[in-house]
């Protein structure tokens, strides 16, 4: 049965290295399983269904299409001004303000590519026409897309709560701090390379301007605290949630602000429904995927006992966090393809799945800036138009604090739990 399970990741990522579509790799990675082990046909399609049934994954159409509402209706412009006026004042203070954008704007968002999208088509000819090198303009804003995946509402999240059965109002907290968190390292970083680099602020603080431009961005930045608020209160379910996030966009865009026609509202459903439809099909197809690869989980934990054969379970998060890495390289969207395959574990070793959600984030957050696929560099060297292996390069400073946030979280899990615990 390894055997079987060895030719099944064998041909995933075969396929996956050679550029054919996720969508694609997995169904032939499952075929050949059912082909090799002559199992039943119709596995793959029972198998697929199975995974796009769990009502959670209601909230994944909503939370997407709301985002798209918010990303064509230029909520960005108001966003970035109140950023300036926040933290444009320091050294290398537009990279700056491209990390504190991504912050707000990624929470309105939930996916770390939907906010590359938004944001590198503004930052990236900013950073540059300010004087920072291309590929630097490029890298940063990659990774500080990320962390729209870790503050609310997030798509991965979303993800991860359909295969474990863990609370999405629990995940949803358990990013707040990890996202704010890194926010910081990416800042600090910035702060390093612009005192070597000799990058200047873009302007002097003023408590006007703060006030001003906060008052406009007030309402924009409103959406993931009421989402938040809501499911903690016990206000409405997450599948209300995504319905109140589109509703909330949709008055915001065309009645408050008054910056999005018709036409630009059928544009964001139409988008929407592509988007989630591509993301569903490679959620039935990793629930079949984990279902072919079902004797992987006990494998896996027995290499782990015999590797580490002691209580802690920091040395295994560490193994599954870095097989979830390697696998974060190659493929996309990672957990729904993954999680089937390690929760067994992670409940034989009883870590707690939200501090382990967490991570899981965070590592496809790293798996998505780390060649040799890098999604989201890629992305963001194409929106800027610069080479794709300088941009790698000018990534390391960024990518080595992104690691360093990863190892905190695992070795400081309170910094994950503790918010969930108070507020649930």
């Amino acid at each position: 049965m390894l055997s079987l399970a060895l030719i099944t990741i064998l041909t995933l990522c075969v396929l996956a290295v050679m550029g054919m579509p996720i969508i694609i790799a997995l169904a032939a990675s499952v075929i050949a399983f059912l082909f090799f082990s002559s199992g039943w046909e119709l596995a793959l399609p029972q198998q697929t269904l199975v995974g796009v049934s769990d009502y959670i994954l209601v909230t994944l159409p909503l939370f997407i299409l709301a985002g798209n509402i918010m990303n064509v209706s230029g909520i960005a412009d108001r966003l970035f001004a109140f950023a300036s006026a926040a933290v444009g004042w320091m050294r290398g203070g537009l990279a700056h303000v491209d990390v504190m954008v991504s912050i707000m704007f990624g929470g309105m968002i939930g996916t770390s590519v939907a906010d590359l999208a938004g944001t590198g088509s503004v930052m990236i000819p900013k950073l540059k026409k300010a004087g920072y090198p291309g590929p630097f303009a490029c890298s940063i804003t990659a990774t500080s897309s990320g962390i729209g995946i870790l503050i609310p509402p997030s798509s991965p999240m979303i993800l991860y709560s359909a295969v474990t059965g863990t609370s999405l109002g629990a995940l949803f907290l358990a990013g707040v701090i990890p996202g704010l968190l890194m926010g910081l390292v990416l800042m600090i970083t910035i702060g390093i390379l612009a005192r070597r680099n000799g990058w200047s602020p873009m302007q002097s603080f003023e408590w006007r301007e703060l006030m001003r431009t906060g008052k406009e961005a007030i309402l924009p930045m409103g959406m993931p605290v009421l989402i938040l608020g809501g499911l903690v209160f016990g206000i409405f379910t997450p599948s209300e949630a995504g319905a109140f996030a589109v509703a909330y966009a949709i008055i915001l865009s065309m009645g408050v602000y008054r910056s999005m026609s018709f036409v630009d509202l059928r544009k964001s459903l139409v988008e929407a429904t592509v988007l989630t439809g591509e993301v569903l099909l490679v959620v039935g197809f990793s629930v079949a995927l984990g279902w072919a690869l079902s004797a992987v989980p006990v494998a896996l934990l027995d290499m782990m006992q015999y590797l580490f054969p002691f209580e802690s379970t920091i040395p295994q998060i560490f193994l599954m966090l870095g097989l979830a890495l390697i696998a974060g390289m190659v493929l996309d969207p990672l957990i729904p393809m993954i999680m089937p395959v390690l929760l067994p574990s992670l409940l034989a070793l009883d870590v707690d799945l939200v501090h382990f959600g967490v991570l899981m984030v965070v590592t496809v957050v790293i798996g998505q800036v780390t060649p040799p696929v890098a999604l989201a560099l890629i992305v963001a060297a194409r929106i800027g138009r610069e080479d794709i292996v300088a941009t790698f390069r000018a990534n390391t400073p960024l990518l080595l604090s992104m690691f360093v946030l990863l190892i905190l979280l695992i070795f400081f899990p309170a910094l994950t739990t503790w918010l969930p615990s108070l507020m649930m």
